[in-house]
């Protein structure tokens, strides 16, 4: 089995918290996630939407397009809205042979807004989860269609966040819109990250290798404080240096047979987890647990 090796640029600039962000160019980010040793990074807000601006620079450091984030909203917007606002993203990550879009769902989110705490966040009923889960796979499956499938992101303080919420989409979804499986966010929902690879690894097309510090996790008052308060207090961090086992995570998803790219995507200070040496922690965990599971690491 093949694995990739991806990093997202959110270890250098939080597109959310700008505070937490190194003051470093696209040029100076692609040189360090190289030698951290990725051959792959995720856009963000400093990447140009012109592959004749990005190529050049990609080619320069041995890196190509891993993924990336759309701000969806499908829950209450216009698909047609949706498919507008995708479609030069779309065009760039054809061009730049990317496997997917990273989908993230903002409507009625709070991920984003530092005063809404975390027991607030939005909860669909039964019928609104069915017709939502129809919709995304409408949209997936014109996405597909048009050469560029999506990975749905379930995440922290949207409408799929939980294990129970994550499984009440995935049954009233199809094949359409494949799963981005990401430890870290489901891990800091409560869910059980193996069950959720053993009952959804059919559709698992994208791993983010997130991992949590269960002391910060568990800390927080989920009544006062917000998803990126807890950001901020360090609840995310790179594959082996925090509480999840990522051996066990990469071995269930080899067993799966699971072939594709491993991202490690861990929003941090960069003040106190400098970018350069924390990323390359993080490779060199998941070069580990990878070799342990059988995989092989290709450029």
């Amino acid at each position: 089995m093949k694995a990739r090796l991806g990093i997202s640029p959110i270890c250098w600039w939080n597109d959310d918290l700008p505070e937490l962000s190194d003051d470093v160019s696209l040029e100076e980010c692609l040189r360090q996630a190289a030698e951290a040793g990725y051959s792959g990074m995720e856009t963000g807000r400093r990447f140009p939407m012109s592959m004749a601006e990005l190529g050049p620079v990609l080619d320069r450091h041995g890196i190509r397009v891993c993924g990336g984030w759309f701000s969806g909203t499908v829950l209450e917007g216009d698909l047609e809205e949706n498919k507008d606002r995708i479609g030069p993203q779309m065009e760039l990550f054809k061009a730049a042979g990317a496997p997917c879009i990273v989908y993230g769902e903002v409507a009625r989110s709070i991920q984003g807004d530092r005063s809404r705490p975390l027991a607030t966040k939005p909860r669909l009923l039964d019928d609104e989860m069915r017709a939502y889960a129809r919709r995304m796979t409408q949209f997936g499956e014109w996405c597909a269609g048009q050469g560029m499938p999506l990975a749905y992101h379930h995440h922290m303080a949207a409408v799929v966040e939980t294990e129970a919420e994550l499984d009440a989409f995935m049954a009233n979804s199809g094949e359409g819109i494949p799963l981005l499986y990401d430890a870290g966010h489901m891990a800091f929902a409560g869910g059980d990250v193996l069950r959720v690879i053993d009952r959804h690894h059919a559709r698992i097309t994208h791993v983010h290798t997130k991992d949590v510090r269960r002391e910060v996790i568990d800390a927080l008052d989920r009544d006062r404080e917000s998803f990126l308060d807890a950001v901020v207090k360090g609840a995310f961090t790179v594959p082996g240096d925090g509480s999840l086992d990522f051996e066990a995570i990469v071995r269930r998803l080899a067993s799966h047979g699971y072939e594709g790219w491993f991202v490690v995507e861990a929003e941090q200070d960069p003040r106190t987890a400098p970018p350069l040496p924390i990323s390359a922690k993080g490779n060199r965990e998941l070069h580990r647990v990878l070799g342990l599971a059988g995989y092989e690491v290709v450029a």
